[in-house]
Order: structure tokens, then C-alpha cells, then sequence
């Protein structure tokens, strides 16, 4: 199983992604100690909701746009002469797939995360994985061009996020960028995995979200220069042919993207869906106009109609000095 074995996936980036290989540190590969036991994102069998995220994952546009926002903000705010960038929350591999799609001069991505059942998903689809912590990963130090940390931050410890975020100071090449993003404590996004995801996942989901101004004293600690702070829309979309599939579409993305099995054991497979839907609605209202509810329209250019699921992300980015 390539996905828990860190020294055969470094074999296979040798083989294949020479670019990404010449990053990798091999004192810190045989120096590096097993991930952690309790896997939210491992395989149903093993009490995890990885099987139903790596289905919502198929879905790439969905949240494509947040994801090019993140990754344009890293190549204007960078100045190395590397292009790897380390996806360090890479799960399966999704911010790989969606720069793929967005045409020539990209980054080259290499997925990193902490669940062997996500690299090993990774590797699968085609996309070259490293199993490691974002507290210690195996990079070189001064290796790489970007470092994204995204969907998925607040599941960092708050007292391991300086170590974090001073790692990925040291494995950045000088001129090169970090860009952190995840949800603030109170928000909409922060009360939908409070009260949703973990009342009806089987996971739970006990995680201590950022507060204003968190995630720019990590960076400020750590050295970064040319410190910026942005509210970005990162909003869920889905396009159908109907109104009703674009929104049931939505329900059924949400259940699988946060693994809401109960409410299929309480609604069943046809009402789940129906019902998350409700439930976004309840929780994702913005008081500003730009955001505002969840919200369906028929697009005249696509003859699609879409439904959105507003979600404002809180981004904090710099620079590693030259």
C-alpha cells in the first residue's frame, strides 16, 4: 500500500517527478515517525468519513474558484525560483486537479497529508503524494516555491500552528510564499461544523477554529515579510440542468463531503440530501450583499442553473525574505 509507505512513495517521485524529488529531504524521510492513530479521513471500515470525501472530491468545480484564488495569490505574491508548491492539507489531491485545468504556467503541486488513506487515493488518481505531518514535513530546507495551508487548517492543534507555519518558513526558498486559509471562529462555515458536521458525522468534529488576527501573528513570528490579510469567497457551487437537481446535487455534495451519514440512517438516501440542503440554508447567511444565502439562478450563457452555498474564508499570506 503505497499510501502508508513514505520511502516508496519518495522512490516513485524519484522515478517520475524529478522536480519534486530534488525537494525532499532523505535524513528527514528516515527520520520521520508514524502518523498519528484516529484518522478522520480514513476508510468507513476503520471509522473514518474518507470513502464519501473522496466522492465529493470528484466533483472539481465545485469549489474551483477558491482554489485558483489561493493559488494565484501564491505566484503574485512569490519571488522564488522554485515552482513546487507543497499543498500541506492536500488530502486526495484535489488543488492538484483543479491547477491542472487552469492552463500553462502553474505551479507543479505535490500533495502532502497526514492520512495514508488520502495519499494512497492520491497516488491512484495519478497524482504524486508525500504521507507526512504538516508539523514536520520531509522538505528541504529552502526547497520550495509556495506553501499552501487550506481546507482543512483548524484541524492543526492551536499549540502545534506556530510550528507549522515556522516549518513552512523553513522549507520556502527565500522569495517564496505562504498563503493560510481556514474560517474564523463565530462564522457561518465555523457553526455549520459545530452544529452539523459534528452532531451527524461519524467522526464528530471537536476543532478549535482561528480567531481574528491568529493566523497573522503566527506568520509575523515566524519572519514572513509583506504580510497581507484578505476575506476571500469561497463559496460551493453546482451546476445543473434543473433547479432541483442543482440543489439536491448540492445536499448530496455535503453529505459527502463532511460524511453526514446520519442523516441518511434518519432521512434515508433520498431525504439527506433535501435535508443538508436545508441546513446550509439555515446557517450560510452573510449580512453582506455579496455573500448573502444560499441561493439558486438559471445562467443564460450556460443554460445551466446553478446554486451556491456562500462560505467567506479568512486568508493570511507573505514572504519568505530574499
Amino acid at each position: 500500500m503505497i499510501g502508508a509507505d513514505l520511502r516508496e512513495q519518495v522512490r516513485a517521485l524519484a522515478a517520475d517527478y524529478p522536480d519534486i524529488y530534488a525537494c525532499v529531504d532523505p535524513d528527514r524521510v528516515a527520520g520521520q515517525r508514524a502518523t498519528p492513530a484516529g484518522d478522520d479521513f480514513g476508510p468507513a471500515s476503520d471509522g473514518g468519513r474518507g470513502d464519501s470525501y473522496i466522492v465529493a472530491q470528484q466533483a472539481t468545480g465545485t469549489r474551483a474558484r477558491g482554489i485558483a484564488q489561493l493559488v494565484g495569490l501564491i505566484r503574485r505574491s512569490g519571488r522564488a525560483d522554485s515552482n513546487v508548491m507543497a499543498d500541506l492539507l492536500g488530502g486526495d489531491g484535489l488543488v492538484r486537479r483543479v491547477v491542472a485545468s487552469l492552463g500553462p504556467g502553474q505551479p507543479t503541486v505535490v500533495t502532502c497529508d497526514a492520512s495514508p488513506f488520502m495519499v494512497e487515493a492520491a497516488w491512484a488518481s495519478g497524482i504524486p503524494a508525500l504521507l507526512q505531518r504538516a508539523e514536520a514535513p520531509v522538505f528541504r530546507t529552502g526547497s520550495v516555491g509556495g506553501v499552501l495551508l487550506a481546507y482543512g487548517t483548524h484541524h492543526i492543534p492551536p499549540d502545534q500552528r506556530q510550528t507549522v507555519i515556522r516549518e513552512a518558513m523553513r522549507i520556502l526558498a527565500p522569495g517564496g510564499a505562504l498563503v493560510v486559509h481556514d474560517f474564523l471562529s463565530g462564522s457561518p462555515m465555523a457553526d455549520w461544523f459545530t452544529k452539523v458536521v459534528d452532531a451527524y458525522s461519524i467522526t464528530g468534529h471537536d476543532y478549535v477554529h482561528f480567531e481574528s488576527g491568529e493566523m497573522e501573528s503566527y506568520l509575523r513570528s515566524a519572519g514572513f515579510t509583506d504580510i497581507g490579510n484578505l476575506m476571500m469567497d469561497d463559496s460551493f457551487v453546482m451546476w445543473a440542468p434543473t433547479r432541483d437537481q442543482a440543489e439536491l446535487s448540492l445536499g448530496g455534495y455535503l453529505c459527502d463531503m463532511y460524511g453526514l451519514v446520519r442523516l441518511n440512517e434518519e432521512y434515508g438516501t433520498r431525504g439527506a440530501p433535501k435535508r443538508a440542503l436545508e441546513l446550509a440554508t439555515d446557517t450560510f447567511r452573510y449580512e453582506d450583499s455579496r455573500y448573502g444565502s444560499v441561493r439558486s439562478d438559471y445562467d443564460l450563457g450556460r443554460g445551466m442553473w446553478r446554486t451556491r452555498m456562500p462560505r467567506v474564508a479568512h486568508v493570511s499570506f507573505g514572504r519568505k525574505p530574499e
